[in-house]
């Protein structure tokens, strides 16, 4: 399948450029630092990088509250460190990928600033504006990912306006054309200066509901959800209205019109909904989103039944579309503690990695996860994260996965000559690249290996997936591409397991994975703890 779109199985590096390299002693990582470690990140085998937001911006969450699209913020360089990134990374074979923060502006952004002033002026409609209740209340119960109402008085105007995230980021009203039209020319902007993709954050918070009715509650044993807890009251409704409208398909339409101006392009989405996994299906729709990504697998579930269920889940509403997959990013805990309990042992982000590499779809991948990172602990007196803050200490925020990347042993890991923005852990100094890179067994080399063995397997990287049925801890499946048969299974426990398989035909080990290897004979399956078995059909 050699045809294929480049993004159709491939595996991106995201990298948070606040935490990766700090090239000028502020301690905040920037551009030229990303551009200093290019070389390091090309060697680990992955196709593109995707940089969260490095706009201008006045840093409320950290960049996710943008003031200028077409701009970088000074504090991670100039749009030309940005083309000097684009141009080394091109060159080394990397694609490019930038996220977009569609949805919302920051309340610093210019068309804020007008449109708060009046009623009447040319943007007095580019936001959502709405009137209070006769008792001067909100004018809905919609409430706040982040806390509280979701609805922030604005005395210039007498109203009211929508964040659906901190007050100071405020909603976009995608329902004014010339809104889209706006959000369109500075996505074109990127495109122009020749980024390979776009990541879309939140992609379907774009649309409120014009008639801004209430969401119903959603009943206490119900209360679960993805990038937030159940003892958030945003848990506490089912959130029909102020996301996920059809309306915003039409616009997804229209996006994609214009990536396919700009061949080779692609669009991913990040998609948080009430059934996550059907909004993906239906948002990679085609001419719609090329790829679509939840937080379904961003879980502290990592039972055999809970992978197999999702991935089966979207495999039978996902008809068009493709998936990426994910297993860690700048949101969650990191997976090596999420799944590998508060101890876990470093081999185990090689099993994770393959794991998710294993899978149909692409792959996104975060800092740190090929060094085997553990979440950082960090106390509230260091916290930066305004979520945190405010559901400390039942949830900590997201300070913990954002920690700078530890690139040697000194005080603080390579990351900057200056204080760090976050503290360094010292068992992070402790599994720095530097230490890493001689050591053949280190997680770093098992990451290399993986992605490099992944690279010459057809069948992961483009075949079909059919799931198996196996008692925990024991997840197996078949990947088939062309004529080649791949049989794939974990041991997702820590003792030695067996299955029965109900599979004929002659099954030969393949290897180069560099993991401990189990076997198949007559359908009985031998896996080692924390082993895997990848084999195939022999014709």
């Amino acid at each position: 399948m050699s045809d294929a779109p480049w993004w159709r199985g491939a595996v991106t590096y995201q990298i948070y450029p606040r935490s990766f390299l700090d090239t000028n002693g502020d301690g905040v990582g920037d551009l030229p630092g990303i551009i200093e470690k290019l070389d390091y990140v090309a060697s680990l085998g992955v196709d593109a990088i995707w940089i969260s937001p490095f706009f201008k911006s006045p840093m409320a969450d950290y960049g996710y509250d943008i003031a200028d699209y077409r701009d970088v913020d000074p504090l991670f360089g100039t749009l030309e460190d940005f083309d000097r990134l684009l141009a080394k990374a091109h060159g080394l074979g990397l694609r490019v990928m930038i996220d977009q923060v569609l949805s919302h502006t920051s309340a610093e952004h210019a068309w804020f600033q007008e449109s708060r002033a009046s009623r009447d002026n040319p943007k007095a409609d580019w936001y959502v504006w709405a009137d209070a209740k006769e008792d001067g209340t909100p004018p809905n119960n919609w409430l706040s990912i982040f806390g509280g109402v979701a609805w922030q008085w604005e005395p210039r105007r007498g109203q009211y306006y929508l964040h659906n995230f901190l007050a100071s980021q405020p909603d976009l009203n995608f329902h004014n054309p010339q809104v889209r039209t706006a959000i369109l020319d500075c996505v074109r902007f990127w495109l122009e200066r020749g980024v390979d993709g776009l990541r879309l954050d939140a992609i379907n918070f774009c649309f409120h509901d014009a008639q801004l009715r209430d969401n119903p509650p959603k009943p206490r044993d119900l209360r679960v959800g993805r990038g937030f807890s159940p003892d958030n009251p945003y848990a506490f409704q089912y959130h029909w209205y102020n996301n996920t409208r059809p309306e915003n398909l039409g616009f997804l339409a229209e996006l994609r019109a214009l990536l396919d101006r700009y061949p080779g392009t692609v669009a991913l989405g990040e998609i948080s909904s009430e059934d996550s996994l059907a909004t993906m299906a239906e948002y990679t729709q085609a001419g719609r989103l090329h790829m679509g990504y939840s937080f379904e697998l961003l879980t502290d579930d990592f039972s055999a039944a809970h992978i197999r269920h999702t991935v089966r889940q979207l495999e039978t509403q996902m008809r068009d579309g493709w998936p990426c997959w994910a297993i860690s990013n700048h949101d969650v805990e990191r997976v090596l503690s999420r799944w590998g309990g508060s101890r876990p042992d470093a081999a185990l982000a090689n099993l994770f990695t393959a794991l998710v590499c294993s899978l149909r779809g692409s792959v996104c991948v975060y800092q740190g996860e090929e060094l085997g990172l553990t979440e950082a602990q960090v106390p509230f007196e260091s916290l930066k994260d305004p979520y945190g803050i405010a559901f400390w200490p039942q949830f900590k925020g997201r300070d913990g996965c954002r920690t700078p990347m530890p690139w040697s042993e000194d005080a603080h890991a390579g990351f900057s000559r200056g204080e760090p923005w976050l503290p360094v852990p010292p068992e992070h100094r402790a599994v720095a690249v530097s230490r890493q890179e001689a050591d053949v067994a280190s997680a770093l080399n098992g990451f290399r290996r993986i992605l490099r063995w992944r690279s010459g397997q057809p069948a992961l990287r483009w075949g079909d997936i059919h799931f198996l049925d196996t008692p925990e801890p024991v997840l197996a499946f078949v990947r088939t591409h062309a004529g080649e048969t791949l049989l794939v299974a974990f041991n997702l426990g820590p003792e030695a397991a067996e299955a029965e398989l109900a599979l004929d035909g002659q099954w030969q080990a393949v290897d180069g994975h560099g993991l401990a290897q189990g076997t198949v004979n007559g359908g009985r399956l031998r896996l080692p703890g924390h082993g895997v078995l990848f084999a195939s059909l022999a014709r």
